[in-house]
């Protein structure tokens, strides 16, 4: 039985693969921050609107500390800038000021528009309700949080703590261990001296 703060984190046998992220434009980042790239860490991704009262006062201050507490880990930061409403106000002039101002130095995308639709692409293909969300994704490349609204930091860190303590996939761990054992000169049969 899984702990109560461990209460919306899926089991990876019951988690789906992440949808690609659809991205207009990136602040912040270099190459190779498609999510395929980034099998073998686990991302926080945070879904925010600069305009978002939630978002100013908890989710990016959270991220931020995410970017900071786990720099050199196997945990990446990535911020979403989903607009779907004031549109004309959250382009990405103002989000660039708005990035320095908050001194915002992780990696963040902007989420593609959709024609037609307020609500952008990345969004929409999550599944998003609204900002500030958060979607942690494990190190196989599977959506395991989803999260609407405001997340204690202490189930965040306990939630970030179990999927970096996981394996890629049982394949891996189960190569990890039989390369491990082979090193010391044992095999899947036996152990010898």
């Amino acid at each position: 039985m899984q702990p109560t703060f461990l209460s919306g984190l899926l089991k990876a046998d019951a988690a789906e693969p992440a949808p690609p992220l659809q991205v207009a434009q990136w602040f912040h980042a270099g190459t190779g921050l498609e999510l395929d790239a980034l099998r073998g860490r686990v991302v926080a991704l945070h879904a925010f609107q600069m305009l978002c009262p939630g978002c100013v006062s908890h989710a990016l201050p959270q991220a931020q500390t995410l970017q900071r507490l786990f720099a050199g880990s196997d945990l990446v930061t990535i911020g979403l800038h989903s607009v779907f409403e004031h549109h004309a106000a959250m382009r990405p002039e103002a989000l660039a000021a708005f990035l320095h101002e908050y001194r915002i130095d992780f990696p963040v995308a902007v989420d593609a528009p959709v024609a037609g639709s307020p609500v952008p692409a990345t969004l929409q293909r999550y599944g998003l309700r609204g900002t500030p969300s958060l979607v942690l994704i494990d190190r196989a490349g599977r959506r395991r949080l989803q999260h609407f609204g405001r997340m204690e930091d202490i189930a965040l860190g306990a939630a970030v703590g179990a999927l970096l303590a996981e394996h890629a996939d049982s394949a891996d761990a189960t190569g990890d261990q039989a390369a491990a054992t082979e090193a010391s000169g044992c095999s899947a049969e036996a152990c010898a001296i």
